[in-house]
């Protein structure tokens, strides 16, 4: 629901129920999984075509990003490497002075060194307290390392949303022994695993005076809430 959520804000896809609303009179830059420009345009073409749009356009910072992009004024759209095509995307959009972006799976498919890259990026932008970034991705780490808000998507629907350290603390990854899971406790887990040993799974913390001295919580990585909340309770599974 990541990507159709995005495309719905941005009037790409026709909603059928609720609403969404972006910032009045925010300029919006987007950075779409491909760039959405025609494959046999060179980097040259990209200022001279979107400067016209863009009464602040800045060629400087266009300039400066296409050089962090590693791309040479003659190369074509079409013969842009993943990596080149995000940060080709980044750059149009901080050259026309973009005060909102949005970024759909901007690191998915990047090797170590280039997501890093971009990440430092990104957050570099976030330094300006005018500047927001709606970030949609499945690659958690990258959510622990830049977000302010998480929301996470689970077939269309929220099941978690807000500051990333409250939704965290909400929640607390358990573990025990068979011992340990009472009838009163396992109904409010989710995604139980068992195993040979024991059990594990993930709890809300208003449920933590339910565990036995037997059981050990931790704080949640945000890959296993996302991981955790998408499963059902076995009291879910059973109805």
């Amino acid at each position: 629901g990541k990507t159709t959520a995005i495309k719905i804000a941005l009037g790409a896809v026709r909603h059928h129920a609720g609403a969404v609303h972006l910032i009045d009179k925010t300029r919006v830059g987007v950075v779409l999984d491909q760039p959405p420009w025609h494959t046999d345009w060179r980097v040259r073409d990209l200022s001279r075509l979107f400067r016209p749009f863009y009464p602040d356009w800045d060629q400087r910072v266009f300039d400066e990003l296409a050089g962090w992009a590693g791309v040479s004024p003659r190369l074509k759209i079409k013969e842009f490497s993943r990596g080149m095509g995000m940060k080709m995307q980044i750059a149009v959009a901080l050259a026309h002075r973009a005060e909102l972006l949005i970024l759909d799976e901007p690191t998915s498919g990047l090797d170590p060194l280039a997501r890093s890259e971009l990440l430092d990026r990104l957050s570099d932008f976030m330094t300006d307290e005018r500047h927001a970034i709606l970030f949609s991705t499945h690659i958690t780490s990258d959510l622990e390392r830049i977000a302010d808000l998480i929301t996470i998507l689970d077939r269309g629907r929220v099941i978690a949303s807000g500051p990333r350290d409250e939704v965290v603390e909400a929640w607390a990854m358990v573990r025990g022994g068979a011992a340990d899971l009472t009838d009163e406790l396992r109904p409010r887990i989710r995604g139980l695993r068992r195993h040979a040993v024991g059990w594990e799974g993930l709890l809300a913390a208003s449920d933590l005076s339910l565990c036995g001295p037997g059981i050990v919580s931790e704080a949640p990585s945000i890959e296993e809430l996302l991981v955790h909340l998408a499963k059902r309770k076995e009291s879910e599974n059973a109805s």
